[in-house]
């Protein structure tokens, strides 16, 4: 769920101004699961722009700490959300892990890189929801390192109700600052996209799998 709608419509909109997603209904994308798809978002881009990812810091760290408290340590899933969490670490003065897709297979053997300790509350940080199955594998590895996963706060969700299925099965609550729905009224709200593209978009939303643009 979004925290805000106000938040949610201003961080949609800095995404579209930085290019962070992109919207090409008539030439899609092509993710590496295969799916054919009208948009493209790559939020390590907001990175590269100091007031926006500042924007997105706080607002997602004044939201963690009044929904959660201060945690004892953020945790970042590699390797998109490592930048951000790092910064939502820094500015609530909290130390920092990163959670990679699976250990290592050298040196010591990490899945989860940097300190923590048993009984240890963790919010994590993503930058992108699509399915939640990369998500929910880093808060699997930091359950099993036997850590208290309060909840996650991802950067941007494309609403898919897989993903939502997912994180119900885990009995782990997703917040976001912006979402899919709010993107649309952004993107058309500043005559971005057409009302035929908003169609096209909205129909690949409900059934990305076996979309097709033709």
């Amino acid at each position: 769920m979004i925290i805000d709608k106000h938040i949610a419509r201003q961080t949609a909109k800095a995404l579209l101004q930085v290019n962070a997603i992109k919207l090409q209904p008539k030439e899609p994308f092509t993710w590496a699961s295969g799916w054919k798809s009208p948009i493209y978002c790559d939020n390590r881009v907001v990175l590269s722009f100091p007031p926006i990812r500042n924007y997105i810091r706080e607002e997602m760290a004044k939201f963690l700490e009044d929904h959660y408290g201060k945690p004892d340590v953020i945790a970042g899933v590699a390797t998109g959300a490592i930048g951000i969490g790092m910064l939502v670490a820094e500015y609530l003065g909290v130390p920092f892990i990163y959670v990679r897709p699976e250990a290592k297979s050298h040196g010591r053997q990490n899945q989860i890189e940097g300190y923590v300790e048993s009984g240890q509350n963790v919010v994590v940080i993503e930058d992108l929801i699509s399915t939640g199955k990369s998500s929910l594998n880093a808060v699997k590895a930091l359950k099993e390192a036997k850590l208290n996963v309060k909840g996650m706060i991802a950067i941007f969700s494309y609403g898919f109700n897989i993903s939502k299925e997912n994180f119900e099965k885990e009995h782990l609550t997703l917040h976001t600052l912006s979402n899919y729905e709010h993107l649309l009224q952004e993107a058309a709200a500043t005559n971005y996209i057409s009302e035929s593209e908003i169609e096209t978009l909205s129909k690949w939303n409900a059934n990305p799998s076996d979309w097709n643009v033709n």
